[in-house]
């Protein structure tokens, strides 16, 4: 396997505002990544054909290829002479922070070949689809007759196509050494949603004697309730 990133940080502090901020720029390559056994790898270690590893080549399940974090710690300043508004407001602190990422990788298979009885499985070597030229690979709207109502297709359905007819379990346009061949779409060559969340924090503290103090918090995961979908 091989790997490729970029790290910067930048760090700030304006009084009483802290920030801070991350960000990766990465590149993963392998053939199988956590030697296809964990979950990772969901395509397995075998390859469509013996002896050609190099179709398999290509990014990790697990290659982000952008990666930024992020956070600001806003101490609230106030003063008063009255006791009671200092009582109600000081020590006060408001912070955020932020995750976001590219989405990850993943194949496009086609269906097992079953006719006859005989054929390839998925569990001993994946057979990628073919793809469809001209046609892009997202389409990030309904499909009819595809989509659940209210839902958004996430790859374009046409642009790919099933060596295998997933109706008779025979290639698709007859057995044949022609239409009988792995698809070309190959591993890992489509990539799946990004993430994004942020989470607030509210905090108060109360001093209570010597070096001890009470905190209160109020904690908002996800607070902008921000949909974060798993690999289509």
């Amino acid at each position: 396997s091989n790997y490729s990133g970029l790290q910067t940080s930048l760090s700030e502090q304006l009084h009483s505002l802290t920030l801070s901020a991350n960000y990766t720029l990465s590149h993963c390559l392998d053939e199988a990544s956590n030697g296809g056994l964990l979950p990772f790898s969901t395509q397995g270690i075998l390859t469509p054909l013996p002896g050609e590893l190099s179709r398999q080549y290509s990014n990790c399940d697990y290659d982000v290829r952008h990666n930024l974090s992020a956070y600001g710690i806003y101490q609230i300043p106030f003063a008063s002479k009255h006791l009671l508004l200092r009582a109600l407001f000081r020590n006060w602190s408001f912070s955020e922070t932020a995750f976001l990422h590219s989405g990850l990788p993943f194949s496009v298979l086609s269906q097992p070949y079953t006719a006859n009885g005989n054929g390839v499985f998925q569990s001993v070597g994946p057979q990628f689809a073919r793809r469809v030229p001209g046609q892009p690979l997202y389409q990030k709207s309904p499909y009819s007759n595809v989509t659940v109502a209210g839902t958004r297709q996430w790859l374009n359905p046409n642009a790919f196509v099933s060596v295998v007819d997933p109706t008779s379990g025979a290639c698709t346009g007859g057995d044949s050494p022609a239409n009988c061949q792995f698809g070309d779409s190959g591993r890992n060559t489509v990539r799946g949603p990004h993430f994004t969340d942020s989470d607030i924090y509210l905090s108060r503290r109360f001093p209570m004697w010597e070096q001890t103090s009470l905190r209160f918090d109020v904690q908002m995961f996800n607070a902008f309730n921000h949909p974060n979908f798993e690999l289509p």
